[in-house]
C-alpha cells in the first residue's frame, strides 16, 4: 500500500473529471474514499466498483446534494463514520454560467454560489472537529484561474472561486496549529470530456477547425497552449497530503500553463 493506505478521504464532484481522477490517485496510494456526484447510477457504480477492484481500497458514493448545506454536512458525517475518520477532504463540485452582469439569471447566480463556495464552507465546518481532534487532516479546495483573475460574463463564478481563495486563507489560520494544512489547486483550462464535447460546437459556430479552436478559443489566456491534464491536478493534490507539504498552507497554488503570470 501508499502513502495514505491510513487515510480516509471525501472528495466532492467525483463522479467524473478532475474529481474523479483525484479519487483515483488518493486509492492509488491505499487510502479509502469516498465520491460524490451526479451521473448515470450505472456509470457511478462502475466507477466505485472499480476503484475498489483496481487499488483494493473501500470506496462509498454519497449522492449528498450540494445545493443543501445540511446534506453536505450529513456527507461529511457520514464519511467519518463509515470509515472511522475523514483525514483528507476535497471540495471539487463546481458548476458554470455564462451571461452579462445585466442578464444574469437570478437562480444561477444563487446555484453557483452554493455548490462551489457554500458547499465548501459547510464539509470543512463539518471536517475541522475531527481533524483538530486528530491533530492532522488536509482540506483542498479547487479554485480556478479565476479565484485570482477574472473573465467577462462570469460573475458568479468569478465570486464564489475569488471566495474559495478566502475562505482557505481564514481557515489556514484558524487551524494552523492542528496539524491541519488548507490550501486551493487553481486550474486553468483542463482536458476533461466535458471540455471536449465543447469543441464540435465551437468549431461550427465559428468556422474553425479543431486545432483553431483549442489554441485560439480555449487556450487563448494560457500561454504554453497546453491544456492541464486531471493527472497533474491529481500528483499536485497527492503532494499536498504528504509530509513534505505540511508547511504549505493558506494558498492558492495556480497550475494554469501561465496564465495568471501575465
Amino acid at each position: 500500500m501508499g502513502s495514505l493506505s491510513s487515510k480516509n478521504a471525501l472528495v466532492t464532484g467525483s463522479t467524473s473529471g478532475i474529481g474523479l481522477a483525484i479519487a483515483r490517485a488518493f486509492a492509488a496510494e491505499g487510502a479509502n474514499v469516498t465520491i460524490n456526484g451526479l451521473g448515470d447510477d450505472a456509470a457511478i457504480e462502475q466507477e466505485r466498483s472499480g476503484i475498489e477492484k483496481d487499488f483494493g481500497v473501500k470506496c462509498r458514493y454519497s449522492d449528498a446534494n450540494m445545493m443543501d448545506g445540511a446534506a453536505v454536512s450529513a456527507m461529511v458525517h457520514d464519511a467519518e463514520a463509515a470509515f472511522g475518520s475523514l483525514d483528507i477532504l476535497v471540495n471539487n463540485a463546481g458548476i458554470q454560467h455564462v451571461a452579462p452582469i445585466e442578464e444574469f439569471p437570478d437562480d444561477k447566480w444563487e446555484a453557483i454560489i452554493r455548490i462551489n463556495l457554500m458547499a465548501a464552507f459547510y464539509a470543512i465546518k463539518a471536517a475541522v472537529p475531527g481533524m483538530k481532534a486528530r491533530k492532522w487532516g488536509r482540506i483542498i479546495n479547487t479554485a480556478s484561474a479565476h479565484a485570482l483573475v477574472a473573465s467577462p460574463f462570469k460573475s458568479a463564478y468569478v465570486s464564489a472561486k475569488h471566495g474559495i481563495a478566502g475562505l482557505t486563507k481564514t481557515v489556514a489560520l484558524e487551524v494552523a496549529q492542528d496539524g491541519i494544512t488548507v490550501n486551493a489547486i487553481a486550474p486553468g483550462y483542463v482536458w476533461t470530456p466535458l471540455v471536449e464535447k465543447q469543441i464540435p460546437d465551437t468549431m461550427k459556430a465559428r468556422g474553425m477547425t479543431e486545432e483553431q479552436v483549442k489554441h485560439d478559443v480555449l487556450l487563448a489566456a494560457q500561454p504554453t497552449k497546453e491544456f492541464v491534464t486531471v493527472e497533474e491536478l491529481a500528483a499536485l493534490t497527492l503532494f499536498l497530503c504528504s509530509d513534505a507539504a505540511r508547511q504549505i498552507t493558506g494558498t492558492t497554488l495556480p497550475m494554469d500553463g501561465g496564465w495568471t503570470a501575465q
